[in-house]
């Protein structure tokens, strides 16, 4: 049967791709009847009320999922529908509470018009009680209307949709997770409901193991938790794991929202010189052997603030008594190892190897990249033969945006063996923060225009 989405009008690119994922989670056979991101309505087909159901219940983005009983351009239509799918479902429903609500979206709609609306459907023959709390059955005619329509004079809808409420989603969640109730957060760490929609892309869920190697306050490894995860997360700085070591540190966080049980373990590294295991590439393993992770989502860091940097020397000849002195202090929890300059994008390769040598089959990662909204300065979503491009999704600031973009680990024997005989390692150019990274150079450019770049895009 036909069931309809209605989500928020928000975050438009992320809804889809969070409800195909949340299908994947819960095993549910979904197929998009009709989606656009113009409009806050999806119809989708599913096996049963059950599985729509369990689609919905963690759902971020979407608001409500309802029985679909008929839609169309005009009312009469909408009627129509109703009268040939669903006059044998209305004996369910004659005697039992219940109370019509009329949904407006970008429209209005006067007292008497509503009223109006409504009794149009007496048809239905229901005989029960109305009831506007808590009825047993709520039933709604969604209207779509054009964009600033009372403003316009606009005098009905462009689309009319009527169905049965069954479920809400989880949009109380991100209160629950609220940075501004948090005990231990830093200047950039992800906002709630974010971290959860990348959590839920990501398929974080029960006996799955999740990481992100830039946990920092542990935003992420937070919103997987509140799945069911087991999470793990490292960070070049300790610091910002260990907090003050009382109050205000990342485990506090776990213990705040009750999830110690998905806090596998934090530990200070950095992605290119990590402790982890990492398999090695081949075309005939078979998924399991020398991968750990089922997933794993990160926000690296965009080097605007100071230049990126990963741990080593700029010029070991120069210093060679760093590493020396390093290694007697590093035990010390005040001790700061040293820092080079490093690439933007080979951190972005660099990520995509981690994965392919860490990722189960269709484990996933998801990260989040920035890029300028210029053309002639976007920065490209990076690909590896080993990673499937799933979704990217796109949060849209003033001249820059950041994209969430995810992968599926594909099997070895399914990867393009000629296409990875030609990927070469990148080989960054220049030896300073801007020169390393054309986000950071763009950024502080004021996204100006490239010059001479040509505005020829065929």
């Amino acid at each position: 049967m036909d069931y309809l989405i209605r989500f928020s009008q928000s975050h438009e690119t992320f809804r889809l791709p969070e409800i195909q994922a949340l299908a994947l989670i819960e095993g549910v056979d979904m197929k998009v009847i009709s989606y656009t991101i113009e409009s806050p309505f999806c119809i989708v087909n599913l096996p049963s009320e059950a599985a729509a159901r369990r689609l919905i219940q963690r759902s971020i983005l979407a608001m409500s999922i309802h029985e679909l009983w008929g839609s169309g351009a005009d009312l009469a239509a909408v009627h129509a529908a109703v009268r040939e799918s669903t006059s044998a479902l209305w004996s369910k429903y004659l005697t039992c509470s219940f109370k019509f609500t009329i949904d407006s979206y970008q429209g209005s709609r006067s007292a008497d018009d509503k009223v109006r609306i409504i009794n149009s459907f007496a048809y239905l023959g229901f005989a029960g009680p109305i009831r506007m709390r808590q009825p047993d059955e709520e039933f709604i005619l969604f209207e779509d209307w054009e964009f600033n329509s009372t403003p316009l004079g606009i005098p009905d809808p462009k689309y009319y949709y009527f169905g049965r409420y069954l479920a809400s989603g989880a949009r109380d969640l991100p209160k629950k997770l609220d940075l501004k109730k948090r005990r231990y957060i830093s200047t950039t760490s992800m906002d709630a409901e974010l971290a959860l929609v990348t959590a839920n892309i990501a398929l974080a869920a029960p006996g799955k193991i999740m990481y992100d190697p830039f946990v920092g306050t542990g935003s992420f490894p937070i919103a997987c938790a509140q799945f069911g995860a087991l999470t793990f997360g490292s960070d070049i700085d300790g610091r910002s794991i260990r907090g003050d070591e009382k109050k205000k540190t990342l485990r506090a966080n776990f213990e705040q929202y009750g999830l110690l049980a998905g806090l596998g373990g934090m530990f200070t590294a950095d992605l290119t010189n990590t402790p982890i295991r990492k398999a090695e590439l081949r075309y005939d393993g078979n998924g399991v052997t020398g991968r750990l992770f089922d997933g794993i989502v990160c926000d690296p860091p965009y080097g605007v603030r100071e230049g990126l940097r990963v741990l080593g020397v700029r010029d070991p000849e120069k210093c060679p008594w760093v590493i020396p002195k390093g290694k007697e202090m590093y035990k010390n929890p005040d001790f700061i190892p040293p820092r080079k300059p490093y690439s933007f994008l080979a951190m972005l390769d660099g990520i995509l190897q981690f994965s392919a040598q860490t990722l189960v089959d269709d484990g996933r990662l998801s990260f989040w990249m920035p890029t300028a909204n210029d053309e002639n300065q976007e920065i490209p979503v990076p690909t590896h033969p080993y990673l499937e491009v799933v979704a990217v999704c796109t949060q849209t600031f003033n001249k820059w945006s950041r994209r969430l973009i995810t992968y599926r680990r594909i099997a070895d024997a399914e990867v393009d063996q000629e296409a990875m005989k030609r990927r070469e390692e990148m080989k960054p150019v220049g030896k300073t923060a801007d020169e390393l990274n054309p986000f950071r150079k763009a950024y502080f450019n004021g996204f100006e225009p490239v010059e001479g770049a040509s505005d020829d895009v065929s």
